[in-house]
Formats: C-alpha cells, sequence, structure tokens
C-alpha cells in the first residue's frame, strides 16, 4: 500500500448540499483520484443506516466510515462496529428527555425516532422522507435499539446541564443552536481514519480529509491534510490547512487539483 494517498470525505455540506445535489465535478474528481490508485472513503457523522441512497455509491468508494468512527466498513466487509448497550442507551433517552433533548437513536441497520416530537421539524421530514423502512420509532422498539451514536434537538434544551449530565460516557459534536451529536467517549471521524490507516498500513501523514462542520474536526486535525470546504463554518476553516471553494463552485475537484490527487 506504500505510495498510495487516502482521501476521507464528509458527506453533508461536502459531497451533496441539503438538497442531496453532487457536483458532477466532485464525481469526476474522486473517481480520478482512484483510477490514479489512492484510496477514497466516505466518512460521515450520519450512522450506516442513513447511508443509503445509490448516487453515493456510484461515485465509487473502497470504505465507509459511519457514525462518527463507531462503524468502519472496507472492500464491502464490515471491520469494525462499536455498539452500545441498550440498558445505556435506556438511561441516556432518560437524561435526554429530563432535560428537553429529543432524540434520535442511530445504528447499523435502523435510525429510531419518535415522529410526534419532529413533527414540524424541517429535518425530521427530511429523514422520514430519506429513510423509508429503515426508520423506526423509539418507543415502538423500546430495549431493542441496535445504537451506535444518537442525535438530538437542543432548541428548547437546557443544554449545558444536559450536556453536563451525560458527559460521563459520551462526546459532544454541536451544530449551533438547536443539534449536537452524542458519541461514544473517544470516537469521532479522526479515531476512524487512524484505524482505517492502521488497518491498511497507510501513513496518516498520507491521507486528506474533507469537511465543512463541527463533526468534521476530528478527523480534519487527524489527517496528514485538512481540507475544509467553502461553505464550511468559520471553526472548521480555522483548524483546516486549506480552505477550497464552496462545494457547489467545485470544492472538491479543486482542492484535489490543488493537491495533486488528479
Amino acid at each position: 500500500m506504500s505510495g498510495k494517498k487516502a482521501a476521507f470525505f464528509d458527506i453533508d455540506g461536502t459531497l451533496w448540499n441539503f438538497n442531496n445535489e453532487i457536483p458532477e465535478s466532485t464525481v469526476r474528481a474522486i473517481r480520478q483520484m482512484r483510477a490514479n490508485g489512492n484510496l477514497a472513503f466516505l466518512c460521515s457523522g450520519r450512522c450506516r443506516a442513513y447511508i443509503q441512497d445509490p448516487r453515493l455509491f456510484e461515485i465509487g468508494f473502497d470504505g465507509v466510515i459511519s457514525g462518527c468512527g463507531t462503524m468502519i466498513e472496507y472492500a464491502g466487509e464490515n471491520v469494525f462496529y462499536k455498539r452500545l448497550d441498550n440498558e445505556l442507551v435506556e438511561r441516556t433517552l432518560h437524561t435526554m428527555r429530563r432535560y428537553g433533548f429529543r432524540p434520535i437513536l442511530e445504528g447499523r441497520e435502523y435510525l429510531y425516532m419518535d415522529f410526534e416530537e419532529f413533527a414540524e421539524d424541517k429535518f425530521g421530514k427530511k429523514v422520514k422522507a430519506e429513510m423509508g423502512d429503515h426508520l423506526r420509532t423509539i418507543k415502538g422498539e423500546w430495549g431493542r435499539w441496535e445504537v451506535s451514536k444518537m442525535a438530538c434537538a437542543t432548541e428548547d434544551a437546557d443544554r449545558e446541564a444536559g450536556f453536563a449530565a451525560l458527559s460521563e460516557d459520551y462526546d459532544f459534536m454541536i451544530h449551533g443552536e438547536a443539534v449536537a451529536e452524542i458519541v461514544p467517549k473517544g470516537f469521532h471521524k479522526g479515531t476512524g481514519i487512524t484505524r482505517v490507516c492502521e488497518l491498511l498500513g497507510i501513513d496518516l501523514a498520507d491521507t486528506f480529509a474533507f469537511g465543512d462542520s463541527a463533526n468534521d474536526l476530528g478527523m480534519l486535525r487527524t489527517a496528514g491534510v485538512g481540507v475544509a470546504m467553502g461553505n464550511g463554518t468559520e471553526e472548521v476553516k480555522a483548524a483546516a490547512d486549506y480552505v477550497t471553494t464552496p462545494l457547489m463552485e467545485d470544492g472538491i475537484w479543486n482542492a484535489c487539483r490543488h493537491f495533486g490527487l488528479i
């Protein structure tokens, strides 16, 4: 594997926009970098159940890191999965709701969301529309969940107290005032990249990470080169080694050209 580079791509805000539109230049860039002998991975905060769109896989990827590093696939095989104990999940749900969080549980096969809690929520509607048979209710599957991470709406919550109450078991990726991802302690996209590199014998110095938001910070800081999308948050841009153009302005293509991957 010596000499190969590996690139890791966030999905939302990096490969596609909120309407799931993927620039044609992004597809060409990833296919060309792989044709040049390099590796490409999806590296998403989405759990595996929430990565279903065939257009993503038609681009061509060597593997998938999902759930902020809690699941890893390579060459079509599951090589790592961190499942949360359901007793912990139950305690976590009670704590989240006590502080006003609206939870979504995320796993390998399903997302779990109580629809009435997200009835008028834009993201909730998007999840419901996209997930199809891979969406279940939390209460309908009580105690039978299969979960590796969680997300929650926090706009009306006692955020500080709630995060403090959960901090022994979890780390948090905060997306503004309204959304947070809740991940098993010590996990983030960067830990997923590290595991992939150990598995394949790739030097971290030969890796590139592309992202735009809070849950990308771990991978931007772990990879040899962290690339922030031009549409990314200021925090992400500050953490990156390079800021490319926005995703809909050929951001992936331009960065791959800049670093000689294509």
